[in-house]
């Protein structure tokens, strides 16, 4: 049986498009971030703990890797998979498609280290943390493009 990971949905805006329609190579990383933190509000404790310092993060590295164009108006599935939890630090990975197609357009792999909202010094990941890192928000999807009704 394969789990279902997280999934954000949102729909390319005009001006995040250059002069063809093509998505600037930019906007993915904001794509990514977004994504990240719809699925941190999906999986933890408490939706609160991605804004209120509880769970702070860092994002330390990020690699992504470009296969096709999104166009204005595409709607966007944003795929979110747990990889690797250290004792400070995650790295989430992320399939960006056209909602409905296989074939990912981007993939992006990034490192994340939870930080002290105070000393922004890094911090240990607590067990109810790592635990809800582990499920991952499996099956959970936000839709920002309304693509879901």
């Amino acid at each position: 049986m394969t789990i279902q990971p997280f999934r954000y949905f949102l729909r390319v805006r005009y001006q995040e498009c250059d002069a063809q329609h093509v998505v600037f190579n930019a906007r993915y990383g904001e794509y990514i971030d977004m994504a990240c933190f719809e699925f941190l509000r999906a999986a933890l404790p408490r939706p609160s703990d991605v804004t209120d310092g509880t769970f702070e993060i860092q994002t330390v590295r990020q690699v992504v890797e470009w296969k096709r164009p999104a166009r204005f108006d595409d709607v966007l599935e944003i795929s979110v998979r747990t990889g690797r939890i250290g004792s400070t630090s995650f790295t989430l990975s992320f399939d960006i498609r056209r909602a409905g197609e296989a074939e990912p357009l981007v993939t992006s792999e990034t490192v994340y280290v939870h930080v002290d909202p105070k000393t922004w010094t890094k911090r240990e990941i607590a067990p109810a943390m790592r635990a809800a890192l582990e499920a991952g928000a499996a099956g959970k999807s936000t839709d920002h493009a309304g693509y879901l009704r």
